[in-house]
């Protein structure tokens, strides 16, 4: 069965989401759902540095708490690869050469039209940029973490974030790492 959208309000948004409310009639029946509408794509970055190191950042989020994360934002309506690059300069301090598209993923898509890129960055270097802070970015830390022991965190639950699982999932899978 198809879902039909009988009505359909926005409730509230700024310039980042947009929340509505619409009267639906779905497998279960007549309802409410609630729709949560990102303006512009996410993306994440998988930075895989020479030594098969993945780059994390710390942050705390509002929401959730303190979080262990790969590289990521929003796309701002920019390109999904210039605001990849601009994400990881801004966020970690390196830019990279070699840069692949890993795919599009959807967060949580049960409630959400949330679009993310992700993709995976190599040939990294620090770059000395005197306007780039990561307090501006509310990053506590930057580390750099082996690929097999970011697949231990996640196990042992010190990696949460949906969006890194997967990103980190996506990389696995391109660099033949579940086979």
């Amino acid at each position: 069965m198809a879902w039909v959208t009988r009505e359909s309000s926005t409730v509230y948004e700024n310039r980042w989401i947009e929340v509505r409310e619409d009267q639906v009639t779905g497998p279960g029946g007549d309802g409410i759902y609630g729709v949560v509408t990102m303006r512009h794509p996410a993306v994440f970055v998988v930075a895989l540095d020479d030594e098969d190191r993945v780059c994390l950042i710390t942050l705390e989020r509002y929401t959730t708490g303190v979080s262990i994360e790969v590289p990521a934002g929003g796309s701002d309506g920019e390109d999904p690869l210039a605001a990849a690059q601009r994400e990881l300069l801004e966020e970690t301090g390196f830019v990279a050469e070699d840069w692949t598209s890993l795919g599009t993923m959807n967060a949580l898509n049960g409630i959400a039209h949330a679009p993310e890129h992700v993709f995976l960055a190599r040939g990294l270097t620090p770059v000395d940029d005197s306007t780039h802070t990561q307090e501006e970015e509310g990053i506590d830390a930057v580390a750099w973490v082996p690929f097999s022991e970011v697949l231990a965190m996640i196990a042992d639950g010190l990696i949460t974030d949906g969006e890194t699982v997967a990103a980190i999932a996506y990389a696995g899978i391109r660099l033949g790492r579940f086979r």
